[in-house]
């Protein structure tokens, strides 16, 4: 409900294909991608010989024009949305990004966040490598530059032992495509073929629907392809454990996507079902928020026997803007995005289903909006468990005293966004839909167990010296 609560950071691609446009196929990639990163958009391109790149702030249809893409030859090519994670929303930022030592210059697109950034730049730059971003892509990208070994596997096999974090990477040379994955495998990427002699790496399976390219299969944690003239070549490596974001099945990837063997749609909708047998309830409709809830709303009412109706109309245009609204617009808020239909919800028993609730500060606003039409009641119910604790592996959801459910408990969060009843889908019943071991799946945000050790990432955010008597309005303002 809260549509700008996560900014997950981001969305790849890497296509290598001598016969087919991939500046143009690597655009409509992106166009398939946008929901993982509206604030950035760019291609970069190579044909052998050089790079080329076109990076700008906006959408994937700002950015680019048939001149752009015109100017965007070759035969390899990577692309990127971006939501920021580390480094703020500014055109050099932007990726994909191009860094150089000598003779040597690669490509960058990344999904993710690495811990240990600050650190790592820290060392690069006391060896005389500059930065001209904030970004932790710039920090890989020069980390592989200065690698010792012979060749770019060595190089990036390196920089994969020292980084520490989350990062989906979409790499290039003037001749070579690499796709790498991080030992726990905590963002999605894929790989499929295109036409019989291309290859095209992605974050999600429905940017390979959405060019005519064939899904292959997921590159897999640790993993490291290189494709080239000479076809396309695997470097797996050992890992320890996995680690991947159970948000990607909630709410990042697309519906239409596959993750694991799992279609999106079909884990949602468990998700729903699961929902209505944990918290079932009495009453007239069942409503998602769309479009993310969508699917969960569908089996809930499946499950419950309760009508399911669309009582909130989306905006769908709502999005990212470079004209501002006024202050009586703005005042608006959420009916920017939604506008409810009184004639279906008035005097009714409304369930209401969303993936999750972060903040707390959308949701109240939502459930006024639908009693003010006429609903008798709304009862809340959420499609994930209560998000208690940050994530540190590419999603700015909030601090943890930013986290309602690290501040009130279930009543009073019932309380304070004003429902009739509250009800969160349990960790348990969230695994049991998705249909996969719980062992592979970071469920940090809800249990507080981190793959990995974060507490200097907890430090810098001052987790700890929160003063516990500032109350949540305070904090939120």
């Amino acid at each position: 409900m809260e549509k700008r609560k996560f900014h997950e950071s981001c969305g790849v691609v890497g296509i290598y294909a001598p016969d087919e446009d991939v500046a143009r196929l690597t655009f409509f990639a992106l166009f398939a991608l946008q929901h993982r990163g509206q604030e950035s958009s760019g291609i970069a391109t190579a044909d052998g010989k050089k790079l080329r790149v076109h990076a700008r702030m906006g959408l994937v249809s700002q950015v680019f024009n048939e001149e752009s893409l015109s100017q965007l030859t070759g035969h390899i090519a990577i692309g990127h949305n971006r939501y920021s994670t580390k480094g703020s929303s500014r055109i050099c930022n932007a990726q994909p990004i191009v860094v150089s030592n000598g003779s040597d210059t690669i490509a960058i697109a990344h999904n993710g966040n690495i811990l240990n950034a600050e650190t790592l730049q820290q060392e690069l730059t006391g060896q005389g490598y500059t930065f001209n971003t904030s970004t932790d892509t710039e920090v890989i990208g020069n980390l592989i530059l200065s690698a010792p070994g012979n060749g770019w596997i060595e190089k990036i096999k390196y920089a994969m032992r020292r980084i520490k974090g989350a990062y989906s990477l979409t790499l290039m040379t003037n001749d070579r495509l690499f796709g790498v994955r991080d030992f726990m495998g905590v963002r999605p990427l894929c790989l499929g073929g295109i036409n019989g002699r291309g290859w095209v790496l992605a974050s999600e399976t429905c940017a390979l629907d959405h060019i005519g390219a064939n899904f292959v299969r997921e590159i897999e944690p640790g993993e490291i392809v290189s494709i080239s003239e000479n076809g396309i070549e695997s470097y797996p490596q050992e890992t320890d454990k996995k680690a991947l974001c159970i948000f990607e099945y909630i709410y990042f990837a697309r519906p239409d996507s596959v993750i694991n063997g799992r279609l999106l749609y079909s884990a949602r909708l468990a998700m729903g079902k699961i929902l209505a047998e944990e918290h079932p309830v009495k009453a007239d409709l069942v409503i998602g928020v769309p479009d993310s809830a969508t699917a969960a709303a569908v089996g809930y009412s499946l499950e419950s026997g309760i009508s399911l109706t669309e009582g909130l109309i989306k905006n769908r245009y709502v999005g990212r803007t470079f004209i501002e609204p006024d202050q009586r617009i703005r005042d608006l808020g959420v009916q920017l995005k939604f506008n409810p239909l009184p004639q279906i919800i008035d005097n009714k028993d409304v369930v209401l289903i969303d993936d999750s609730i972060v903040r707390g500060t959308t949701t109240p606003k939502v459930i006024k909006l639908l009693k003010k039409a006429g609903a008798k009641k709304v009862h809340m119910r959420i499609c994930a468990p209560p998000i208690s604790y940050p994530c540190f592996f590419g999603v700015d959801m909030a601090t943890r005293w930013e986290l309602i459910a690290a501040q009130k408990t279930i009543p009073e969060i019932r309380d304070f966004i004003g429902a009739d009843s509250l009800g969160y889908l349990s960790v348990d019943g969230l695994v049991k839909a998705v249909d996969l071991p719980k062992d592979i799946f970071c469920l940090a945000c809800f249990t507080g167990d981190y793959p990995v050790p974060v507490q200097m990432e907890m430090d810098k955010l001052g987790l700890e010296t929160q003063p516990p008597e500032l109350a949540l309005g305070e904090r939120q303002r």
